[in-house]
C-alpha cells in the first residue's frame, strides 16, 4: 500500500476524513432507522413480511461476505468504499422516490396500526432497494475495516475504534432519529432522499483521502512452484480458502466469531418485528419510538468513550463476558417489563454493552492478522458475525406467527424477547470460557513475537 505515514502521536488527517464521512452517513442511518421499520409497518401489518424487509438487508452479509473479502484484498479499497457508497445513495434515492410516488395513499405516522393489506408494489420496491444497500454495505464496510490500520499508528488503534464507534452511535441513535421523525412527520419520503444524499457526501469524503490502498502482490506469499497462474476463478477459490483456513486456525478469532454471529442472531430475533411490539406493546408513536433510541445513544457514547479504560482496568475477557450476561439480561427484562422507559435504560445497556465488545474485539481483529490477510480473513470472521443477523430476523418473524396462534398477539412479540435471553444465557457459559483475558494476551504477543523474528 501506498499511503501517508501515520504518526504515533496523532490520529491525522486521512482519519478525520473517513471519521466525518462516517458521522454524514450515520446521520443518514440513523433517520433510516426510524423511516423504514415506520415505512414497513404502514406497508403491511404482516409480521413475516415486517421481518422480511430486515432478513433483505441483511442477507447479503450471510451470501457476499466472503466473496467480498476476497475483492476488498484485490482492489483499492478507498476506491470500493466511494463506490459502494455511491450504491447506496443511489439505492436510497430509489427507495425515495417510490415513497413519493405512493405518498397520497400511505397512512400518517400515527396511524400505521389501521393498515389494511399490503402495499404490493411499495413494499417489492423496498425489498429490493434494501437488498441492493446489503450488497454495497458488505464490501463498503469490510473496507472500512481494513483501511483503518492503514491510515492510523497501531499504538492509536484502540483509540481510532473508540472515537469511530462513539460518533456513530451518537449520529446513529442521538441525532438521527428525531431528525429522520420530524422529517417523517413532513413527509415520508423525506428522510429517505436526505439519507440519499448523505451517501454520497461521504463518498466524496472518503475519494479525499490520499494514497493507493491495495493490498499488494509482494505482501502475499511468493509462488515458488512451476506451475502456471491459477485460473481467475480458481485464484479467488485459492484465496478465499487462505482466508478461511486462517480464521478456522485461530483458537481465539474463531470462537469469537461464532459467538458473536450467535449473539447479533439473538439479537434480531426480537429486532425483526421490535417495531410492531413498540406500537402495539409499547404503545408508542414515532416521536416516544425515537426517544428510546436516546437510551441506545446514550450507551454508545459511554461505550466508545470509556472502552479502552474498561478494557484496561478490567481486562479485555472479562469485559466480554459481562457483555454476553449483559444483553441476555437486558433482552429478559423488557420482555418481562413491557414500559417504553425500562425498555430505553435496557437499550441503552445493550449499546453501551455493544460497543465495548467492538472495540476490544476490533482493535484486535486489526492488531493480529496479517496485513494482506486481513480483507478475506474480516470478510469470513463477519460471515459469521453478520450472517446470522438474516437467520434470526426470519426466526423472529416466524416465532411471532407461531406463538400467535397459540396465545394472543402481545405475548407472541413479547415472547421473541425471552428466546433472545434464552440464547444469551447459554452464549455466555460458553464464551466465559472460550474468551478469556490470557488468551488475548497471549494471541498478541504471539504476534509480537512473530514480528521481532522477522525483523531479526
Amino acid at each position: 500500500m501506498t499511503i501517508p505515514a501515520a504518526s504515533p502521536g496523532r490520529l491525522g488527517a486521512s482519519y478525520w476524513k473517513l471519521f466525518t464521512a462516517s458521522v454524514i452517513s450515520n446521520l443518514g442511518d440513523g433517520m433510516g432507522s426510524v423511516a423504514y421499520p415506520w415505512l414497513a409497518s404502514a406497508v403491511t401489518r404482516n409480521p413475516i413480511l415486517v421481518a422480511l424487509v430486515v432478513v433483505a438487508q441483511r442477507l447479503p452479509w450471510l451470501v457476499f461476505t466472503l466473496p467480498a473479502g476476497v475483492i476488498t484484498d484485490r482492489v483499492d479499497r478507498r476506491k470500493a468504499m466511494v463506490s459502494m457508497d455511491v450504491v447506496r445513495g443511489v439505492a436510497t434515492l430509489v427507495v425515495a422516490v417510490a415513497v413519493l410516488s405512493q405518498q397520497g395513499v400511505l397512512p400518517g405516522p400515527d396511524e400505521v396500526e389501521t393498515v389494511v393489506g399490503t402495499n404490493v408494489a411499495l413494499y417489492v420496491a423496498v425489498l429490493v432497494a434494501t437488498f441492493c444497500l446489503g450488497m454495497a454495505e458488505v464490501l463498503r464496510d469490510n473496507s472500512a475495516q481494513t483501511i483503518l490500520p492503514a491510515i492510523v499508528h497501531p499504538d492509536q488503534l484502540e483509540k481510532a475504534n473508540g472515537r469511530m464507534w462513539s460518533v456513530e452511535g451518537v449520529t446513529n441513535t442521538l441525532i438521527g432519529p428525531p431528525l429522520g421523525s420530524l422529517l417523517l412527520v413532513a413527509a415520508f419520503s423525506v428522510p429517505f432522499f436526505v439519507d440519499a444524499g448523505s451517501f454520497l457526501v461521504a463518498a466524496a469524503l472518503v475519494a479525499l483521502i490520499p494514497g493507493t490502498f491495495r493490498a499488494e502482490a509482494d505482501e502475499a506469499a511468493p509462488n515458488t512452484s512451476d506451475e502456471p497462474e491459477p485460473s481467475m476463478v480458481a485464484g479467488f477459490k485459492r484465496d478465499l480458502a487462505e482466508g478461511w483456513n486462517w480464521l478456522r486456525g485461530h483458537s481465539l478469532l474463531w470462537p469469537m466469531a461464532i459467538i458473536l454471529g450467535l449473539m447479533n442472531g439473538a439479537g434480531m430475533i426480537s429486532g425483526a418485528t421490535f417495531v410492531l411490539f413498540a406500537q402495539e406493546v409499547l404503545d408508542v408513536g414515532p416521536l416516544l419510538f425515537t426517544v428510546i433510541g436516546f437510551g441506545g445513544a446514550a450507551g454508545g457514547l459511554l461505550g466508545g468513550n470509556l472502552a479502552p479504560q474498561i478494557a484496561k482496568r478490567f481486562g479485555p475477557g472479562a469485559c466480554l463476558a459481562v457483555t454476553l450476561a449483559g444483553m441476555a439480561l437486558a433482552s429478559l427484562v423488557i420482555g418481562i417489563w413491557a414500559w417504553w422507559p425500562v425498555t430505553l435504560v435496557m437499550f441503552g445497556l445493550n449499546s453501551f454493552l455493544g460497543v465495548l465488545w467492538n472495540v476490544i474485539t476490533v482493535s484486535l481483529r486489526q492488531s493480529i492478522i496479517p496485513p494482506r490477510l486481513l480483507g478475506r480473513v474480516n470478510s469470513v470472521y463477519r460471515f459469521f458475525a453478520w450472517g446470522m443477523i438474516p437467520i434470526g430476523s426470519a426466526i423472529g418473524g416466524i416465532t411471532v406467527v407461531l406463538v400467535e396462534s397459540l396465545a394472543d398477539r402481545e405475548l407472541a412479540l413479547r415472547a421473541t424477547f425471552w428466546v433472545a435471553a434464552g440464547v444469551g444465557a447459554l452464549l455466555f457459559v460458553f464464551g466465559r470460557a472460550k474468551l478469556t483475558t490470557d488468551k488475548i494476551e497471549a494471541a498478541k504477543h504471539a504476534v509480537a513475537e512473530t514480528e521481532h523474528d522477522a525483523g531479526d
